[in-house]
């Protein structure tokens, strides 16, 4: 039995034979390009034409175009037939069906290799079909019917409409931008699966990768620019040019699997520029009437309308805009400016007594949006900005310190008891007030999560820092001397154990001052050691560490010690004295200070007495009566 080719269903079909010796042909057979003889009948493809189809339905595709090129041979070489429906025609429509078969099969096994997600064997048949359909377009000579083939560029619009269908079959997700990260995901894990198993599948020189890439990126443009025809609110319209503008560059070509590659494909613009520029049309307009109510925001507490705001007049002006932004940036600090000078004439007087807090973050929110706005205007390079910049940079960090002192002077005034507890002799048997100090940290920390991450890890890091020098204050303030050396050690226990409980309690902060962690480990150092040298070289590598440690610091731990050797002593602050004359440091900037914000309020002493109490002991020994001679009157 033989069989008709469906051309639109992509089968053959079989007939069944008639007493008249006609053949009944399928439904999609008569119609749909296979020729008729004169009589009406319709052509019926031979046998080796099905054993080829046979061959392309199995997916052996390199035997079955083997079979197809040799089939064209025959019919180029083929000479004109005297019958009706010439023979060469009758094999050149055999040929171009079987092609659209195999080329079917082809394309369908490109588009099944990504999704795989694993090494796919198909592939190489898909490659060697298109090495040997090369090797029969430079064969056949120029104005062959049907060459050359060009089966290399087919295959490349063939993975694009692959990526189109694998971003079309992504669920519209609940808001636009679930949708946008959506595509995004599936794009990069796309291009990931092909950096992985497809991209090395295929030969050097077809570039595999790259082709790969425009496809996706055509599709995500497409699927972008059907988003932007839509018609959206104003924040679907921010969100999508801050996603193009931002997100994307960020997100995709800045992923750390495949931005590098993508970017080496100068991919271009998602959104055509007079698309981008009609978006931006729109937005400038929705921005303009935003300046007049974004103060709110602050009045709420959040700062969000200072931040939205200035996003959109900087994204402007990286689209090419402009969007005033010189005038923006005057226009909104002034208003901020006022507001913040307005809150810090009497922070106190806010009711209830909780919003300073809240008015505080929200002032301190406000900083980056200006920052980063002040920081892209210099990297345009516009010449008028350099100016702004450096004056934003420097009234935007008072802001910053202004306001943080009004979060944390709450703090340091409740801490303020229990520090005075520490370096005592109840210190040594009881942490209860190290503990309370521990507490009161958490619990701040806890009415800062409005805050966004720089402002959170430079008030942290402030914290921190002012924590530790009032923890090591009152070592400096010798409140403690140690008479023995298991007094010493006592000593070095508790502040070995309650340093490891600031480092952890810090680290779970995310403090951005590690460096702040070695201090009282290395104080704690200098009360363990024993040897003079150990001591010396301890103290050169404080110094090294914290370089506005001076003499006076070294000799009040000193005392802590109880060290009364004058020669040791000496020997030891000498490296301090030696590192001063050797090394003119320069002024530490505040948030790098420590020592210089410690007073040492004694007296250095050699002793581990006060010089009073020797002067009374003294008095006492004149005191002392002696033993008396006989007969000596009594004075």
């Amino acid at each position: 039995m033989e069989g008709h080719w469906h051309r639109d269903c992509g089968t053959w079909g079989h007939g069944t034979t008639r007493g008249t010796g006609h053949r009944e042909m399928g439904t999609c057979a008569v119609g749909h390009g296979w020729p008729r003889v004169p009589s009406g009948h319709p052509w019926v493809p031979p046998r080796k034409v099905l054993e080829i189809l046979e061959l392309i339905q199995r997916r052996e595709l390199v035997a079955a175009d083997e079979q197809i090129i040799a089939l064209e041979a025959e019919c180029v070489a083929s000479s004109p037939s005297p019958s009706p429906v010439p023979t060469a025609g009758r094999q050149a429509r055999d040929v171009a069906l079987l092609y659209e078969a195999l080329l079917a099969q082809l394309w369908a096994v490109v588009g099944e290799a990504v999704p795989a997600g694993r090494p796919y064997p198909p592939l190489r048949s898909v490659i060697r079909v298109l090495e040997q359909e090369e090797v029969a377009d430079r064969r056949h000579p120029p104005g062959t019917p049907g060459r050359p083939r060009a089966l290399r560029r087919r295959w490349q619009e063939a993975v694009g409409r692959a990526a189109g269908e694998r971003l079309a079959q992504v669920a519209p997700a609940a808001g636009l931008g679930a949708r946008l990260a959506a595509l995004a995901a599936r794009l990069v894990g796309d291009l990931g699966a092909v950096r992985c198993h497809v991209a090395p599948a295929y030969p050097p020189e077809y570039g595999a990768f790259g082709v790969y890439a425009r496809g996706y990126h055509r599709a995500l443009a497409q699927q972008l620019g059907a988003l932007a025809q839509r018609p959206l609110t104003v924040p679907d319209l921010y969100l999508l040019l801050d996603w193009h503008s931002n997100a994307y560059p960020r997100e995709v070509l800045g992923h750390p699997e495949v931005g590098t590659l993508l970017q080496a494909q100068a991919l271009g613009p998602l959104l055509p520029p007079e698309t981008q520029r009609g978006l931006e049309s729109s937005c400038i307009a929705a921005v303009k009437w935003a300046l007049r109510w974004h103060w709110n925001g602050y009045e709420g507490g959040t700062g969000m309308g200072t931040q939205w705001a200035l996003r959109w007049h900087w994204n402007g002006y990286e689209g090419g805009t402009g969007m005033g932004t010189q005038w923006a940036l005057r226009w909104h600090w002034n208003g901020f400016q006022r507001k913040v000078e307005r809150f810090l004439e009497a922070p106190g007087e806010a009711t209830p007594p909780d919003s300073a807090t809240g008015r505080a973050i929200a002032l301190v929110n406000c900083c980056p949006p200006f920052r980063t706005f002040a920081e892209r205007l210099a990297q345009f390079g516009h010449p008028e900005s350099e100016e702004p910049r450096r004056q934003a940079h420097t009234a935007l960090d008072k802001v910053t310190r202004l306001c943080n002192h009004v979060l944390t002077q709450r703090l340091f005034e409740d801490l303020k008891p229990y520090f005075n507890k520490l370096m005592k002799r109840k210190w040594l048997t009881s942490s209860d007030a190290f503990d309370t100090i521990v507490m009161l940290i958490t619990s701040f920390t806890q009415k800062l999560r409005p805050l966004r991450p720089e402002p959170y890890q430079v008030l942290v890091s402030e914290v921190h820092r002012r924590v530790l020098i009032e923890y090591v204050r009152p070592l400096l303030q010798v409140r403690l001397v140690c008479t023995s050396a298991k007094m010493r050690a006592r000593v070095a226990a508790r502040l070995g154990d309650e340093a490891r409980q600031l480092r952890e309690l810090f680290s779970r902060l995310d403090s951005a001052s590690p460096w702040l962690d070695s201090v009282v480990p290395r104080l704690r150092e200098l009360l363990v050691l024993e040897d003079t040298a150990a001591l010396q070289m301890e103290v050169g590598v404080l110094v090294r560490d914290f370089p506005d440690v001076r003499r006076k610091h070294v000799a009040a731990v000193l005392d802590v010690r109880g060290l009364r050797g004058q020669t040791a002593r000496q020997e030891i602050l000498g490296v301090v004295q030696d590192l001063e004359q050797s090394e003119a440091e320069p002024g530490l900037p505040r948030q790098r200070a420590f020592f210089s914000e410690l007073a040492v309020a004694r007296e250095v002493r050699c002793l581990p007495f006060h010089l009073p109490r020797l002067a009374r002991l003294s008095r006492l020994r004149l005191r002392r009566p002696h033993p008396q001679r006989p007969g000596q009157a009594r004075l």
